[in-house]
């Protein structure tokens, strides 16, 4: 049954007090589709920021208990400290490398979750590990990271798992107009460089790469697209970028950022022509798209500078050229910036709850096994509401 009480943000903490007034999709969501997750055990891998505060409030006052965890350095502090004050279990630190980080993965699913809210599928990678999870009903997976991840394993979960990323609304809103303008604005809080007139280069050209490309060249950077879909290059190409080989465009590149969600796409071979004082960025889930080995093979010192998060690595190659690396490429959006806007993690967030509602609700059409997209009923629903919602401010 919906809850006749209206939805409020209990945590005290002016970060996510201020999300939680501009989350009006996802309080309208909780408000409606609550009732699945009392009871329930809510094991969660995501970002801790405000926004993620924002979820995590909703759930516990439906009666749900919740263990969550963030992912590698991009843990905001004071919110996780706010969560643990509210009575959330909490798990790790922003300073957490990745051997501490499998193990708040391993204490999460201590807590035997029978719901997972993971982001780049490293909760639903140990489970899989782990031979299964008694009593778990089912995952969502935020990330197109993740997706890619779990859909290249031999053998799918037994359980459903639903991609928020495959989501059309998702792709369009978050994807493309949230990331593009968090990952820039975290650039220019990590460098206080200009962008008009810089050559930029974006590597992938989905709606992540997309956002950041289009929102380079609204500031005036001059643009180039290297994506190997000739469908993605040719869209890039309409949409006025310069599209060519890596091999062509990274020689003249001042500013890199990589977007494809694979690992190893900057190796031996690109570092090789980068120019002198390229600067390199990170905008996908995992920082493993710079093949860090062979960086460090060129490399005769490192200078690093900056603050948390915004951490300048100047390596000085033995040829004489300087790379410059920001936060060893962990997502410069929220290494360096406070994520996506808000608005467009209402939405995000808003997918996640009405998908997890969806695989709680396991008496009327349950979701099948295996990886599949946001239900389409839920997609539709849910732009239906942003739709009406946006038309009338």
């Amino acid at each position: 049954m919906p809850t006749t009480t209206p939805v409020r943000c209990t945590i005290p903490h002016d970060d996510t007090q201020w999300a939680a007034r501009h989350m009006p999709l996802l309080a309208a969501t909780m408000q409606t589709h609550s009732a699945p997750f009392a009871g329930r055990r809510i094991g969660i891998c995501l970002h801790i920021e405000p926004k993620t505060a924002v979820l995590v409030s909703f759930l516990a006052q439906a009666g749900a208990q919740v263990t969550l965890t963030g992912s590698p350095g991009t843990t905001q502090e004071d919110t996780a400290d706010a969560l643990r004050a509210a009575g959330v279990t909490v798990i790790g630190h922003r300073s957490d490398d990745l051997d501490q980080h499998r193990g708040n993965i391993a204490q999460v699913l201590d807590s035997r979750p029978d719901l997972i809210l993971d982001n780049g599928a490293d909760l639903i990678e140990a489970v899989m590990a782990r031979g299964g999870l008694p009593g778990l009903v089912g995952a969502t997976e935020e990330t197109t990271t993740g997706g890619l991840r779990i859909r290249s394993w031999n053998s799918p979960p037994p359980f459903p798992v639903v991609v928020i990323n495959d989501s059309r609304l998702k792709l369009l809103v978050e994807n493309e107009f949230g990331v593009g303008q968090s990952v820039v604005q975290g650039f220019m809080n990590a460098t206080n460089l200009m962008l008009p007139g810089a050559h930029a280069t974006v590597v992938g050209y989905g709606p992540c790469g997309r956002g950041v490309a289009d929102t380079l060249a609204h500031l005036g950077a001059r643009v180039a697209v290297a994506d190997i879909d000739p469908y993605r290059a040719l869209e890039a190409l309409m949409a006025g970028h310069q599209v060519g080989e890596l091999s062509d465009l990274l020689p003249r590149t001042q500013l890199l950022f990589l977007a494809t969600g694979h690992p190893g796409v900057i190796g031996a071979a690109e570092l090789d022509v980068l120019r002198d004082g390229a600067v390199i960025a990170g905008v996908g889930h995992m920082p493993w798209e710079l093949d860090t080995a062979a960086l460090a093979e060129r490399t005769r010192s490192v200078r690093r500078s900056g603050a948390s998060g915004q951490e300048r690595a100047v390596h000085r190659l033995g040829d004489g050229r300087e790379l410059v690396v920001i936060a060893d490429t962990k997502m410069i959006n929220l290494t360096a910036a406070k994520g996506n806007p808000i608005q467009a993690m209402d939405l995000g967030l808003t997918l996640q709850a009405r998908s997890l509602a969806a695989l709680a609700t396991t008496t009327d059409q349950p979701l099948e096994p295996g990886v599949q997209a946001v239900p389409e009923p839920i997609d539709r629903s849910v732009a239906t509401g942003l739709v009406s919602m946006l038309s009338h401010i």
